[in-house]
């Protein structure tokens, strides 16, 4: 018996590099929760695969449990929110939102250990003359978020923030059981932290890119002591591009319009973000 729209109950929808998939990791570990694995981006990016290819990404194992699933792309995809109100008009919605000048750093740090952007931060960063506009307007989150709120209400959409997951996960988490109809739990501890280590030795991009026909080769190899000392041959510290004084200035007044509305949409005052200095996940 499969899946049909009426079936799912929510969904989380950004933003990207705000911890997002902390709040998946705690929500699967309830045996009263589905969700799909990995994200399915059907209302952003894979919308011409049509209704029955996402519902059929749904396994009956969600039969008579709270389902749902995380697409951060969803966030700032600007026929999102209409999309889903076509299918899903009482679908519940999730929002963690991060301070977006360290979100934008941390999105540049992942592009940049991909191999995918260079070391010319200012050439993406910098908000006249980016060369990625989406690593900037996903920051905007009073926009995207005000598309949810006039199709499907405010009371469908909780807004939570990043600081949250670190300073008070427990309550984190209670909110959002609260918002979905679930009793109280307690933490999975599998997946307390939301700490992913960025300083870690990696294959350069650039060589991943090249060497990417081998993996098919040297797949059953992963976790061997052959595998680990040939790739101990190419592994490298990465060293990101900072954010300079300067550069951060220049983003907080970018984002300074955005915040103030956010405030007024979520009732809280985020006056500390913008002026942290780090690229963490």
């Amino acid at each position: 018996m499969a899946l049909q729209f009426s079936d799912i109950d929510f969904l989380i929808i950004g933003a990207g590099k705000s911890a997002t998939t902390w709040l998946q990791t705690q929500l699967q570990a309830d045996p009263a929760v589905y969700m799909v694995d990995p994200e399915l981006h059907y209302f952003s990016r894979e919308y011409h695969r049509g209704d029955d290819w996402y519902l059929s990404q749904f396994s009956e194992e969600g039969i008579g449990k709270v389902v749902g699933e995380k697409s951060n792309s969803y966030m700032d995809e600007p026929e999102g929110a209409a999309r889903i109100h076509r299918v899903l008009p009482d679908v519940k919605l999730i929002a963690q939102l991060r301070d977006p000048v360290e979100r934008a750093y941390s999105h540049y740090c992942m592009f940049f250990r991909r191999g995918a952007v260079g070391p010319d931060i200012e050439n993406y960063l910098d908000p006249s003359r980016s060369r990625n506009d989406r690593l900037l307007n996903i920051g905007n989150y009073a926009a995207h978020l005000r598309n949810y709120i006039d199709l499907f209400g405010r009371e469908k959409l909780l807004i939570l923030f990043f600081e949250g997951v670190a300073a008070d996960p427990e309550g984190q988490m209670s909110r959002v059981r609260t918002h979905l109809g679930l009793p109280p739990r307690p933490l999975a501890t599998a997946a307390r932290s939301i700490v992913k280590d960025k300083t870690s030795r990696r294959v350069p991009g650039h060589m991943r890119r090249r060497l990417a026909w081998m993996k098919p080769i040297v797949r059953p190899l992963r976790g061997t002591s052959a595998f680990e000392a040939i790739r101990g041959s190419f592994v490298q510290e990465i060293r990101y591009p900072p954010l300079t004084d300067e550069l951060r200035e220049r983003l907080n007044d970018y984002y300074a319009p955005s915040i103030e509305a956010l405030e007024e949409m979520s009732g809280q005052s985020l006056g500390h973000w913008c002026r942290q200095m780090a690229c963490a996940d």
